[in-house]
């Protein structure tokens, strides 16, 4: 069963500040160069896991567009991939709490649009970043919604961002999302403050809170919470509600109910948060007696 997942591909510069920020001087740092953007990230993430992932996307016609779709596909992702223009870059500023400030220019990523069908059709769950929702890309979204629906697949919706729902307007955001009738809407409890999206119509909403508890509104109707466990060393956020997003795709694909999907989001976004950016730190095995 395929996962088809709809949004940005773009390089993130990550920096990893060694204290605090002091303006108008030098700041000590790492810097790290990786591949990112929401979807394609969830893309990646979910191949890593065995699901059959395709992604579709644009970057720029250039050197750094071209390094992200082989990346891609070295990871097992099956990339369509539109080719024009200038490839985006995301800087992350990384505090030393794990905390993150970015600073997106997506470029090429926010054009895409006159997507074939054949690139969305067939896939068992389709996912789209709420990033999309305003620009040339809109109908792009309410096209795979449309061919989700159509085919009976799973339909996913990341909320993204707050600076995202308020330059929407959050009435506005909220009714957008609730055009495309999504399965499943992913929020951090800021996002789903800022949007009301706790009880979208016909949808489960799964909030998520940090080390808080994640929440699962059902249709509006039901509520239910999931602990998260404990992580050490938290260093890094970047990409864990991606790989939230990936694990709890990759159970629903194998048939898991809402409580054990988003437990397995929980034990693919902790991977992440001890390395810089979107970056999995391998599995931990148990050694054999």
């Amino acid at each position: 069963m395929t996962l088809v997942c709809i949004g940005d591909l773009v390089e993130d510069v990550v920096v990893w500040s060694d204290g605090g920020l002091r303006f108008g001087t030098d700041n000590p740092a790492r810097v790290r160069r990786t591949r990112g953007g929401a979807a394609s990230n969830v893309a990646v993430f979910a191949s890593s896991l065995g699901t059959a992932v395709r992604f579709v996307g644009r970057v720029g016609d250039d050197a750094a567009g071209e390094a992200l779709v082989r990346e891609l596909t070295r990871a097992g992702v099956d990339a369509k991939v539109q080719r024009q223009g200038r490839t985006g870059t995301i800087v992350i500023l990384v505090d030393d709490r794990g905390e993150r400030t970015l600073f997106p220019d997506r470029a090429a990523a926010a054009e895409l649009s006159d997507v074939p069908d054949g690139w969305i059709s067939g896939a068992a769950a389709v996912h789209l970043s709420a990033y999309s929702v305003v620009g040339p890309s809109w109908p792009v979204l309410r096209q795979a919604a449309d061919i989700a629906h159509l085919e009976g697949a799973i339909l996913t919706v990341d909320a993204a961002s707050v600076a995202l729902i308020d330059a929407v307007g959050p009435r506005a955001f909220r009714d957008l999302l609730g055009s495309l009738r999504p399965t499943y809407v992913f929020a951090n409890g800021v996002e789903a403050d800022a949007g009301c999206l706790r009880d979208l119509h016909g949808t489960t909403v799964v909030v998520k809170n940090g080390t808080h508890p994640t929440e699962i509104h059902a249709d509006g109707n039901s509520f239910t919470t999931v602990q998260v466990p404990p992580v050490d060393d938290v260093r890094d956020t970047t990409g864990a509600g991606d790989a939230f997003a990936a694990g709890f795709l990759s159970a629903v694909l194998e048939h898991a109910d809402v409580v054990e999907a988003v437990e397995a989001g929980h034990r693919l976004a902790s991977r992440v948060l001890t390395e810089p950016g979107a970056t999995l730190t391998p599995p931990m095995h148990e050694e054999q007696s």
